[in-house]
């Protein structure tokens, strides 16, 4: 189903054969980028805002490739904007 590291392109190197502080600047701008809310593409934040979706979207994601994905409406109140899940 998925790619082995056997198929990888010939010069390309996976993570575990990365430089230790390569990893580590690698996971640091992982962190950043959640933590400044930079999941998503502009082209999907665009379709977000333009059928003013609110709720929660999920993304499972093995060894860096997306399995599975979804979406749950209505996480939002919409009279006030409140959570609805504590």
């Amino acid at each position: 189903m998925f790619p082995e590291a056997s198929d990888a392109p010939v010069g390309h190197k996976s993570l575990e054969k990365l430089q230790p502080k390569t990893q580590e600047e690698m996971f640091a701008e992982f962190r950043r980028k959640v933590r400044d809310s930079e999941m998503l593409s502009a082209s999907m934040e665009k379709i977000l805002h333009s059928v003013q979706f609110s709720g929660r979207l999920s993304v499972v994601v093995h060894n860096g490739r997306v399995l599975k994905s979804g979406y749950e409406e209505g996480y939002f109140t919409r009279r006030k904007d409140q959570r609805l899940v504590p």
